[in-house]
């Protein structure tokens, strides 16, 4: 049996319906590969990233590569710009608001996962949209990933 970043073995991951499809919010970091990687090996199924691009340019080649080296078709890779809605409703609110980590630092990573999450649920395809049902994370996804499955 295939070892796993927890150590629990994957019949212990049991869902009420079989996992056929993932939609994985990818960052081509380290976490997030992890997780790929255990999705396929657990649940044995399709996993689709999805990278918004937030303004960090030059990172995003290099995820989608990643993607690729780690066995996700082209076709399942999908990067989208979500460069205006981030600062239009995201970051120039949080600077109104004065929203400061411990009162010095600027939210970061941590202001943008409510966009990515939105986005990412929406379904890839252009015929329309797919009804992406939500499952609660694993024990293994880290803060920085989580998944959605489809029956379909």
């Amino acid at each position: 049996m295939p070892v796993n970043p927890t150590g629990v073995a994957p019949h212990e991951f049991s869902c009420e319906f079989p996992v056929r499809k993932v939609v994985l919010a990818y960052s081509g970091g380290l976490d997030t590969s992890v997780i790929l990687k255990w999705l396929q090996t657990t649940y044995a199924c399709e996993v689709v990233t999805f990278t918004a691009d937030l303004g960090q340019g030059e990172e995003l080649e290099p995820a989608r590569q990643k993607a690729l080296l780690l066995g996700i078709r082209p076709e399942n890779i999908f990067i989208e710009d979500l460069r205006e809605e981030f600062v239009r409703d995201y970051v120039f609110p949080m600077m109104r608001a004065n929203a400061l980590y411990e009162g010095q630092y600027l939210l970061g990573t941590s202001i943008a996962r409510p966009l990515i999450a939105k986005n990412r649920s929406r379904s890839p395809t252009p015929s329309g949209r797919t009804p992406w049902r939500m499952v609660p994370p694993a024990r293994a996804t880290t803060r920085y990933a989580s998944s959605s499955a489809t029956t379909a």
